[in-house]
């Protein structure tokens, strides 16, 4: 039986429950959780592994230290047909009261871009998700809403990545979204991921779909780095078979090594040719047939 289990919410919010019943839930299955005031609805997740779970999927938490579990918020029961047609029906509603509340901030002069609204199955919240290019004073429009929606208004800025793992959409690589499927914390992305790969600087073939650079970079970053350090660094002169020969470029996914030699020629060769070559140059060896 587990003790905890992951529910999955919209926009890949992710939160840890103790379940206390004797079977485990299946994949998928809808269920009515606590939450801070009231009670929401999601879809479990994961059934194992996450009894270290200590908050809703960050990494900022010390898994040495979880949560404690009476402190926990539990499942309060698996959701029926009603509970699932009445989260269709707050589903439909968001995309108008997100228009509306964008209307609204308009009309308060607010330089804000209302990204996504989400209510809380039992209606005792609505979230508002937004993106700004810097702070903004937005309490008048909380007390607007809260006149309006007779709920309590919860206004939270984010990022454009964060914004995207909301939204969804498809990748160049013709997938949803990492951010918006699977990868919850995406880590810190910079320039120096693409320049160690070697790839094109330019932005529009290195960002995705929230116009920052592309999360999938940090996946074979590590190769790179590991493969590397098997080649000479380009632009170094090596003395080889054939002379004294400068390295113009190496390809780790080939695994070969481009020179220019003294009068001007190129070649390519494998690496490992390229090693018995400098080897053989340094008498350390001959090079094989």
């Amino acid at each position: 039986m587990p003790g905890v289990i992951e529910v999955r919410f919209k926009g890949n919010r992710r939160g840890a429950y103790a379940w206390d019943a004797p079977a485990a839930p299946r994949l998928h299955a809808a269920v009515i959780v606590e939450a801070e005031r009231g009670e929401d609805l999601g879809f479990v997740h994961a059934v194992s592994g996450v009894g270290a779970l200590s908050c809703d999927g960050c990494d900022s938490c010390d898994p040495a230290e979880p949560v404690a579990e009476a402190d926990r918020p539990c499942v309060v029961r698996l959701a029926g047909e009603a509970d699932l047609a009445e989260h269709a029906r707050l589903r439909e509603d968001e995309d108008q009261v997100r228009r509306d509340v964008a209307e609204r901030a308009v009309a308060a002069g607010l330089a804000m871009r209302i990204s996504d609204a989400e209510w809380q199955w039992d209606r005792q919240r609505l979230t508002v998700y937004f993106t700004a290019e810097r702070r903004v004073d937005f309490r008048g429009l909380v007390r607007d809403l809260a006149a309006r929606y007779r709920t309590r208004i919860d206004l939270r800025q984010i990022g454009v990545r964060d914004e995207a793992a909301r939204l969804g959409g498809i990748g160049r690589c013709g997938r949803e979204f990492c951010c918006s499927t699977w990868l919850t914390q995406p880590g810190p992305v910079n320039l120096g991921l693409a320049k160690d790969q070697r790839l094109s600087l330019n932005p529009a073939q290195i960002s995705g779909g929230c116009g920052r650079l592309l999360c999938c970079l940090k996946y074979e970053h590590q190769f790179y780095v590991e493969a590397r350090k098997r080649f000479p660094k380009e632009g170094r002169i090596v003395t080889t078979l054939q002379g004294e020969e400068k390295v113009i470029a190496v390809d780790p996914l080939r695994e070969r090594v481009a020179l220019r030699g003294a009068d001007g020629t190129t070649r390519s060769l494998p690496l490992v040719s390229f090693t018995a070559e400098t080897r053989a140059a340094r008498g350390e060896g001959t090079v094989g047939t």
